[in-house]
Formats: C-alpha cells, structure tokens, sequence
C-alpha cells in the first residue's frame, strides 16, 4: 500500500457550534474545572470525610496543591470534556484542586513534552488517549508510552466511527462500491499521521478500496468539510457527530469495533457488515513523568476506581457520550503496548 502525504487545504465557511476531539485551538489555554460555589463547599467537606476514611487506599500520598491535567486537545471536545468531569469530582471526593490545561499542538507532542519536563511529584499528569503512541509511529517524537509512568484509564470512547452524506451514501456496502468504481477519488477527511489516518489506512485495507486521504486538520474542520460537500467520508467521535446524525446531514455507516456498544447501540458494526476491521478504541488514560513514585500512582488508582463505580460520575461521563472505564495502571500499561503494537503494524504494512 502506497503512503500518501496529502495536504489539500479546504475551505470551511461554516460556523460549527461542535468542537474537536482534539479541538482546534493552537494556544496553551487553562481553565478550572466549572463548579457552582455549593458544589464546591460540598466537594471540601466530602474531601475532608473521605481522607478521615481513608478512602485512598494504602497510599500515604495526596496533593499539596493544585493538580494540573494536561490535555493534548483545545476546549469542548471529548478529551476535554471527560478531562473535565474528573477534575470537577477529584475536586468533591478529595478537597484538592484540579485544573484542566489545554495544550493543543503537534500531533499531541506538545502537551507530551510538557508533562515529561515537569516535576514527577503528582501534581502535574497527561490525559488523553493513542496520542501518545501514534505520535511515535508517524515519526512526530523519539518516545511512545514507554516515555511515562502510566495511571489509570478513566473513560472510554469507541473506536471512531465512518461518517457520509446520506444524500450521497446511505450504507456502507453502498460506499464501498462507490469506491471501488472511482479507485483513489473518493476523499476521506484525517490528519496525516494521527489516530483517523491509519484507521483509514486500515479500512482500505479491510474493504478493499483506494481512498484519497486529505489531510484537513481539526475534527471540526473535518466536519465543515463534510458539511460543504467537499469530503465523501469521515472518521468521528460520537459526541461530535451526535447532531448531525439527529439532524439527517450524515449517516453512519458503521462502527469498527469487536461488538455493539450502549452507547452507540444502534450504530452497526463492520464486521457485521462483512469488513473485518476492528480498530483501537479511545480509552483514556493517565500518563506522569517517568520517576513518579509508586504512592502516587497507588492514590490515583484508588481514586479513579472509586470514582467510576459512583452513579453521579458515571452520569456524567455518559452527558459527554463516553463511557466510565476504570483500568488500574498496570493493566493501562499493558493496554497501551497492544494500542501501540496494533497502530504500528498497520504503519509498518506501508513500506512493504
């Protein structure tokens, strides 16, 4: 399979209410997690019980100031968004602060770099998913997960599904054949080198159709230029794409997924469709500097365990069109080498 490395600037005249996954902000922006002032009274006291529990397991560690969550992502997309509902009950179930700090840039790297040069004390962690690992693979960064101490996984979004127009395509069988009729000129929005690059890479594969990846930015640029007709397919997060789909200006032609998930029940899968792809899904996870000690990865496994059996937080992480997905570090650990095995082998199919 040939790599292409397209750059095709599109126009996008639409003024999207939605943003990214990844969002389309360039700045480093910081902004404390949003809570009303009863809230955050009720948060102390509940922090101040929960230490005179012990709530926190053996861990003798805990935060003695403000905890910075890097996220390789601008504001409003699901990374930021489930960034946020951590940061907001870590607040309520511990009495310490918690900040989300918006590091978009670089295929994630710049968030990355920050977190790697901070103090391993805690108080500053990366919180994302494959971005990490796919950085590597494309060549972005000399470093994958290896890089960092892993923490928990907190939530979980299913692997990007496939966007069209429906006045175009209204079934995948539809667009396959579609793309097997017009080789190469069916264009399919990504970002050269991230997570929907060899996710299309592998859909190619798996479907047995040529598709000519243009590389248009952000999730919201994709989406503008799905909207204006300028692209025939898009991989999308669910939360993104959510109105749109509600709305009729796209359809869904399927998810690449082992099975069905709640949240996206009435979504098919590929398999089931007779594509046999199933891709990395976005689960994400903690990453500290690499010395963090052990206590302090020991205090936050207990936390995000205990936060994701609560049904307040797992409410709120389903308002965000996730879903809770407690990992301790260990097995976040081991999820990550298969993450980075799996989107490494398909990149490795390019240079045969």
């Amino acid at each position: 399979m040939k790599k292409r490395f397209l750059a095709t600037v599109m126009a996008a005249g639409l003024v999207l209410g939605m943003t990214a996954c990844g969002g389309s902000q360039t700045q480093t922006t910081i902004a404390a997690a949003a809570t009303t002032e009863a809230k955050t009274e009720a948060g102390s006291s509940a922090g101040t019980e929960a230490a005179s529990n012990g709530t926190q397991g053996a861990s003798t560690w805990k935060p003695t100031t403000t905890v910075s969550i890097v996220v390789p992502a601008g504001a409003g997309g699901n990374t930021d968004l489930s960034a946020r509902v951590f940061a907001e009950y870590a607040k309520k179930m511990t009495g310490a602060d918690f900040i989300v700090v918006n590091a978009n840039g670089a295929a994630g790297s710049v968030a990355a770099n920050q977190v790697r040069s901070a103090a391993p004390d805690g108080h500053t962690f990366l919180y994302g998913h494959n971005l990490v690992n796919v950085a590597n693979i494309a060549g972005v960064t000399d470093y994958n997960y290896t890089a960092f101490k892993l923490g928990p996984t907190f939530a979980l979004d299913p692997a990007q599904q496939f966007y069209a127009n429906p006045e175009k395509y209204k079934t995948l069988d539809e667009f396959i054949q579609a793309a097997k009729a017009a080789p190469g000129q069916l264009k399919a929005c990504t970002e050269v080198g991230g997570y929907t690059y060899y996710e299309l890479l592998a859909f190619e594969k798996a479907a047995g159709i040529d598709l000519d990846l243009v590389d248009v930015g952000s999730n919201s640029d994709k989406i503008a230029a799905m909207l204006s007709g300028q692209a025939d397919l898009m991989p999308g997060a669910y939360i993104n794409c959510k109105d749109y789909l509600e709305a009729g200006q796209f359809v869904c032609l399927g998810a690449p997924t082992e099975e069905r998930y709640d949240l996206i029940f009435d979504i098919p899968t590929l398999k089931e469709q007779g594509v046999d792809l199933v891709y990395p899904d976005c689960e994400f996870s903690f990453y500290f500097p690499k010395e963090t000690p052990d206590d302090v990865i020991s205090w936050y496994d207990e936390l995000v365990k205990k936060m994701t059996e609560e049904p307040e937080v797992q409410d709120a992480i389903a308002k965000v069109e996730m879903m809770p997905d407690y990992l301790s570090s260990a097995d976040s650990e081991k999820n990550d080498e298969k993450i980075y095995n799996t989107i490494k082998q398909i990149a490795d199919e390019l240079a045969k």
